[in-house]
């Protein structure tokens, strides 16, 4: 199949950088791992960034993912984000986002974490939910090609210039091959390495990130990982920081609050971790109005209910900090283009440097939006002057023949659950060389021992554990990766806090980026 644009991913990323690339005039394809209805997208409730009220300015939106960032975002990306934003809404709100409305008719806005202002822009508690089928509408209503359950194999290239990517047919267990132009990566996150430990979709495996790093694009900042304040005790389900922005407490045992709600989150997330090692911690919304809980936080209500069994207009809600968002990924341009020629990047696996250190709350549906438009017009702009190539899958074919013949005692699942207590416990919210080294250690031994991992189920259709063994490969190869660039950083800033090196570092004050096994 030959597609000029090729967009790798099922998001609200992915669905905008679609329709934007529509509208270039070239032939556009969308190839997903899962359908887009049940892409991370949906999973982001609070809201998105924009200064649209009175009181509240695009200089101050700045200043505030500035300060959020602990001075590692790039200051003319934050700009060109926070001034598009205003656009941004206006765009999502002619197409039919149904945000909720003031009583004048105005697009609401919430205050999150970090902001000075109520500039989260929402749908109840289901923002990101209507954003992505508002976009999957208007992507289908425009009749792009959209391939379901394909699982990346390989991006390919030749001389350094992307031609094409390889995909594994979950239906069937073959390759098939995308001859493109342009290709745009928009696979969302890495935070499911975390497993169970994570407010993530099973999906967030980091699989975009592994093939564009095996065919020489540079990762940068993969250590900084954002851990969510409030997720669920037992299940890690989210809880949006909608919640806190409304009003809602964080107590002790005793009721007592420990700290401010609203600090940026990484603030938060380590207030709750040392607070958990005295006493259990609760999110407190029983003093709220209960006609603005069931209006204003539907979601949340019923997630407590179907999930830990709280009503929590009557009960206090069990949390605890989860692996919410990465913000390193593969690094991009202001065109969004990697260091491969023709290879885009885009959402949460690319990094437009505009998160920094620490994500401002309501900036990530934000940016899945500005940079949508501009990776569409950069990988359409590229993709104008190029020819169609021939494309080699030998390589794939034999990664998935490979597999079919690994013979081991070794279980996937219990490897899954292995690498996320380590990750949880040594590579979370708190850090130290021993620990980080401890698990790459780990790493390593489970990385010779690949493939003993051997599939129980040998058959060809819909063979969801071939899928998850190969997500494996990609988590821990990533994972590595992580720790690595993690070790580097010998310093504490945002979601980076090392317990040997407690203050920030100045020698520090630049990206982590890695390329073929070197630190650049």
């Amino acid at each position: 199949m030959q597609y000029d644009i090729l967009i790798i991913g099922a998001g609200a990323s992915a669905l905008s950088s679609a329709l934007f690339a529509k509208q270039e005039g070239l032939s556009v394809a969308l190839v997903t791992k899962e359908f887009p209805t049940r892409a991370q997208t949906s999973m982001a409730q609070g809201g998105i960034n924009a200064a649209l009220g009175k009181d509240d300015t695009i200089e101050l939106h700045i200043e505030d993912t500035l300060k959020s960032s602990h001075a590692l975002a790039d200051e003319k990306m934050v700009q060109h984000l926070c001034q598009s934003a205003p656009e941004a809404i206006k765009w999502l709100d002619s197409i039919g986002v149904c945000f909720s409305r003031t009583p004048d008719g105005e697009i609401a806005q919430r205050k999150l974490g970090g902001a000075k202002h109520p500039r989260a822009c929402y749908a109840q508690d289901y923002t990101g939910l209507k954003i992505l089928h508002t976009l999957y509408d208007q992507v289908n209503k425009e009749n792009i090609d959209i391939f379901n359950q394909r699982f990346l194999l390989d991006i390919i290239t030749k001389e350094q210039k992307v031609i094409g990517a390889t995909f594994l047919n979950m239906r069937n267990s073959q390759v098939e091959t995308f001859s493109a132009k342009s290709v745009i990566v928009a696979t969302g996150g890495y935070a499911k390495i975390y497993g169970k430990h994570s407010t993530n979709s099973k999906s967030s495996t980091g699989d975009g990130l592994v093939a564009a790093y095996k065919a020489g694009a540079i990762l940068s900042n993969l250590e900084f990982v954002q851990f969510h304040p409030t997720a669920l005790k037992n299940s890690s389900i989210l809880i949006s920081e909608s919640a806190r922005g409304a009003g809602g407490y964080l107590v002790d045992n005793n009721g007592e609050r420990f700290c401010d709600e609203l600090r940026p989150r990484d603030e938060v997330s380590r207030a709750i971790y040392e607070q958990m090692k005295k006493s259990d911690v609760f999110l407190d919304l029983r003093h709220l109005d209960k006609e603005f809980i069931e209006e204003s936080l539907p979601q949340e209500q019923k997630l407590a209910k179907l999930y830990e069994d709280i009503d929590l207009t009557q009960e206090l809600i069990p949390i605890k900090p989860a692996a919410h968002y990465s913000m390193g990924g593969i690094e991009v341009d202001a065109n969004s283009q990697t260091n491969i020629e023709g290879l885009f990047s885009v959402g949460e696996c690319a990094n437009h440097n505009v998160h920094g250190a620490n994500r401002l709350g309501g900036n990530s549906l934000l940016e899945l939006i500005v940079f949508g438009k501009d990776v569409a017009k950069g990988a359409a702009s590229y993709a104008k002057a190029q020819e169609f190539q021939t494309l080699d899958t030998k390589e794939s074919q034999q990664k998935i023949d490979a597999i079919f013949q690994y013979e081991g005692g070794i279980n996937l699942y219990d490897m899954k659950d292995l690498v996320a207590d380590l990750f949880y416990k040594n590579v979370g919210i708190l850090r130290k060389e021993s620990e980080l080294q401890e698990a790459l250690d780990a790493l390593k031994n489970i990385q010779n021992n690949l493939s003993k991992i051997a599939l129980q189920d040998k058959t060809k259709e819909f063979n969801q554990e071939l899928v998850e063994l190969l997500e494996f490969h990609n988590m821990v190869e990533l994972a590595q990766l992580i720790v690595l660039s993690a070790l580097k950083r010998k310093e504490s800033r945002g979601a980076h806090y090392r317990a040997d090196y407690l203050e920030e570092n100045k020698e520090f004050s630049k990206p982590t980026r890695i390329y073929r096994g070197e630190f650049l």
